[in-house]
């Protein structure tokens, strides 16, 4: 995702000369990019960390928590647990997510190159192109993450909530892996695999279709336009980049909080009664307990969180790319 990021904010400011700044695949150092794009997007996963801690505990936990602000289970924690109780599971989602990370990023990358060549052959405009392109890369790319994802997920997700009420307790990932494991065999590691896949897809594109349609109108606002003799400084094309993530993942957030809610109950949750635990199981236990409010369990911090992701991840994708590119 963060790849079709970089590509899409290159070519869809409508008309302004941001061609100069695409770097394809071809063009980057792949080493570098890779170690790089490791270390930048560690940091920020790191910085981002505690707003999914704080998400994950709301959209799981029982009776008061559930209804406290987003602040107020940040501080509860920190109380309770101290920092490392904001960080819970960061070490496993870091090091889990760099061969993940590469998969990702790799497969989107060489799929969009090679798409983007074959639709020269067709009578396509070079936005359709692109947008094609970039659609089908993005399609191969999170069925390539969601198989290695999922599973990090669920081992992430219980580590962040073991301690609440009725949450088991681990040692560490690989005491989450072998419990899960032996109770409900390898697909137990993939539970919400299916609502993910089937969500990821929709979810993506409103969040790319409120990030064009944010950074057109700021151009726009800006005088920026497809008579324009200037062109856009890297400073401008950074702020507007930057400012058009952040709207693109408020507006996505607002959407697909309540499937996030779902999956992430389905993933760490196991007081289901008889049978395996299934989305229309989880949808009716979260109706029961807290009505249709219930979904929307975390918004606050999910909204924080996926705007400062937008934010962060145009701005640190773009500096990966112009670090990487190979000595002329």
């Amino acid at each position: 995702m963060a790849a079709a990021a970089a590509d899409t904010s290159e070519a869809s400011a409508a008309g302004i000369a941001l061609a100069e700044a695409n770097i394809n695949w071809e063009r980057l150092d792949k080493t570098r990019f890779h170690v790089i794009g490791a270390i930048l997007f560690t940091a920020q996963q790191g910085a981002l960390h505690p707003t999914a801690v704080v998400k994950t505990r709301m959209q799981v936990a029982e009776g008061g928590l559930a209804h406290m602000s987003g602040f107020a289970v940040f501080r509860r924690i920190l109380r309770s647990d101290g920092i490392p109780g904001i960080f819970r599971g960061f070490g496993t989602s870091a090091v889990g997510a760099l061969p993940g990370r590469v998969l990702a990023l790799t497969s989107l990358e060489i799929s969009k190159e090679m798409m983007f060549k074959y639709c020269e052959h067709f009578d396509m405009s070079e936005a359709s192109r692109i947008a094609v392109a970039n659609g089908v890369a993005g399609l191969m790319s999170s069925i390539c993450s969601c198989s290695y994802f999922v599973p990090l997920d669920v081992i992430c997700q219980r580590l962040m909530v073991q301690g609440l009420p009725g949450m088991a307790t681990y040692r560490g990932p690989f005491d989450v892996i072998n419990k899960v494991v032996r109770t409900e065999g390898i697909r137990g590691l993939y539970r919400g695999f299916g609502i993910t896949m089937l969500t990821q897809s929709p979810a993506s594109a409103l969040w790319w279709s409120a990030y064009g349609g944010a950074q057109h109108a700021i151009w726009r606002s800006l005088g920026y336009g497809n008579d324009s003799p200037t062109k856009p400084s890297q400073s401008e094309l950074v702020a507007v980049q930057a400012t058009a993530g952040t709207i693109a993942g408020a507006c996505s957030s607002i959407i697909t909080t309540p499937i996030d809610t779902i999956k992430t109950r389905l993933q760490v949750m196991d007081n289901y009664g008889k049978g395996r635990p299934s989305v229309m199981k989880t949808t009716r236990l979260l109706l029961d307990e807290d009505g249709w409010r219930g979904f929307y369990r975390g918004f606050g911090p999910r909204f924080l969180n996926m705007s400062l992701w937008g934010t962060s991840m145009i701005v640190t994708y773009e500096l990966i790319k112009r670090l990487s590119v190979k000595s002329e």
